[in-house]
């Protein structure tokens, strides 16, 4: 499979996509394609690399991606595997003007958001039913459940994913280069990574590797690092109830629980001690 661009390979006379994922990890490559995409978390949990952002996912969450936007789903090791459901269409997969129509005016405002990608937070029971049983169905009621599934995420409160929008899309060079920047510092984001060994991998110098990320990500490299770090404490904040706040911290890959405290507050808005009990762990 290619790295960048992502070709969604479908039959002709397939005009909405549903891809069923299962297997101990999902695709972790940093990915694009001209495809909008629904996906519902079935089980499984870990980060979320979107366009210049990563976010945590766990089992029940809706995401919505935009199209071209590059993007991962990085598994956190499991003995159970991870399962996804996602759908892939683009604005004109019915036709030029099918969603223009003034009978689907209820579900412009899904467009009007997708290219940010988003999450949809707090989550309908109904939206998750709906994603289960679209797989089971055949092309008609499919069909009618997915125009519902828009309307229903088209009412319902989302957060916006990313902050920044490339106006291009990435070459296959470009996206190599990120691709193995991403996969180094999400397998070691614990370590003290060192910006010459992230220039390194990109064949570039350090000074090169700086104008490279920040033009196409909207953000400094270690700025993406302390994201990186911060989704994985939110996640061990949940899951791991038994560790103290300077532990998560450690195991997220801060030496100090002051740092800790104060960029986990500037992303997340609240205190760790807070955000663990907001999500109610």
């Amino acid at each position: 499979m290619k790295v960048l661009p992502f070709e969604i390979s479908k039959p002709v006379d397939v005009h909405l996509l549903v891809q069923i994922d299962k297997g101990l990890v999902f695709f972790d490559k940093l990915h694009q394609h001209k495809e909008i995409q629904i996906s519902l978390i079935v089980n499984g949990s870990g980060k979320l690399i979107v366009g210049d952002s990563v976010h945590s996912f766990g089992a029940g969450e809706v995401f919505v991606i935009g199209s071209q936007v590059p993007h991962l789903f990085q598994s956190t090791p499991s003995k159970e595997h991870a399962h996804m459901i996602s759908l892939f269409f683009t604005p004109h997969s019915f036709g030029a003007d099918f969603f223009n129509i003034p009978d689907l005016e209820q579900i412009t405002p899904f467009f009007k958001v997708a290219n940010k990608s988003f999450k949809v937070s707090p989550i309908k029971p109904d939206i998750i039913e709906i994603m289960l049983q679209i797989p089971l169905k055949d092309k008609l009621n499919r069909f009618m459940l997915f125009l519902k599934l828009l309307e229903l995420i088209s009412s319902s409160k989302v957060e916006t994913l990313i902050e920044f929008i490339n106006p291009k899309a990435l070459n296959s060079n470009e996206g190599k280069r990120l691709q193995d920047v991403f996969d180094y510092v999400t397998k070691n984001f614990q370590a003290d990574i060192k910006l010459a060994t992230a220039a390194n991998l990109s064949f570039m110098t350090p000074n090169a590797f700086c104008r490279f990320f920040k033009q196409r990500t909207d953000k400094s490299f270690f700025q993406f690092l302390i994201e990186l770090r911060i989704a994985h404490a939110c996640q061990l904040l949940v899951t791991k109830k038994d560790m103290t706040i300077i532990e998560v911290a450690e195991e997220s890959g801060f030496k100090s629980i002051s740092n800790f405290n104060k960029k986990f507050k500037s992303l997340k808005k609240c205190t760790p001690s807070d955000y663990r009990i907001s999500v109610g762990a």
